[in-house]
């Protein structure tokens, strides 16, 4: 018998014990079809280009354009060494600190910023010393930057550090056997072979960013971002008057959806 006709008989025998969880994954995924084919169905009801060419969405689409990407880079300058260091090292308190980086993914969003608020809120002495310059932490264009890199942070964090994990440090250890100092070996090494995990996960963060709503309301409701703005257009209109924008964001998160399938399975939680 032949190998192709051997695999072929294998996946025959197994048919018959896929068969539950096969049919159990398929409620599923038809419970996720539901919502997307049901909202597709009503597109014809808007007007979508003219919608999105109104002042309002355009504000909201350059705000959110303008915050998303700027969150994302704090996130990947500060999140991707932190990464690196959980990779690598041991160290008293490294289980608290990964819990902290992943406390943001678990908490609801409002929660998340209401405890932004707390910490940086106009009455609060960080809050109070910005605005004594001339800078507001809240209800602005920073506020907005400031909730988003907190929910969506982590998951550049994670993603880059199951990357790291998956290098063999011995290409690290021989990197600086010949003479290569810790800075140049991370650059030229650690960092080129963890850059599809790292990638993946910049993509991800900027697709949180970008649609993040609870800690946006809550810490910056104004100004008006992408998912603010459906807020405040449901709240006022209803399911129709949100297509539009929805849309938008829709488009946005295929092309993510696309580019982090590009460059491969992402990690989704801290590998141990």
């Amino acid at each position: 018998m032949s190998l192709i006709s051997r695999s072929r008989s294998q996946q025959s025998d197994r048919l018959p014990e896929l068969l539950i969880p096969a049919l159990l994954g398929a409620l599923v995924l038809i419970y996720f079809a539901i919502p997307f084919v049901a909202f597709l169905a009503r597109t014809g009801a808007a007007n979508t280009i003219t919608e999105l060419s109104t002042p309002k969405a355009q504000v909201a689409i350059r705000n959110s354009l303008l915050t998303a990407p700027i969150s994302t880079l704090i996130a990947t300058v500060f999140g991707v060494p932190l990464a690196y260091v959980l990779a690598r090292t041991s160290f008293v308190g490294k289980r608290f600190i990964e819990a902290l980086v992943i406390l943001p993914l678990i908490i609801p969003p409002v929660v998340g910023g209401a405890m932004i608020l707390t910490a940086i809120g106009r009455f609060t002495p960080i809050g109070s010393a910005a605005a004594a310059i001339g800078i507001s932490l809240t209800n602005s264009l920073i506020g907005v930057v400031l909730a988003q890199t907190f929910v969506a942070a982590p998951f550049v964090i994670i993603t880059a550090r199951a990357g790291f994990g998956a290098v063999d440090e011995r290409l690290e250890h021989a990197s600086r056997s010949l003479g290569y100092g810790p800075l140049s070996t991370f650059w030229n090494v650690s960092l080129p072979l963890a850059r599809g995990a790292i990638i993946a996960g910049i993509i991800l963060t900027f697709a949180r960013a970008i649609g993040e709503f609870g800690a946006t309301m809550m810490v910056a409701y104004n100004p008006r971002t992408m998912p603010t703005r459906i807020w405040v257009d449901f709240i006022a209109g209803g399911i129709d008057a949100i297509v539009p924008l929805a849309l938008a964001l829709l488009g946005i998160t295929l092309v993510v959806l696309t580019a982090v399938q590009w460059f491969g399975r992402v990690p989704t939680v801290i590998d141990q």
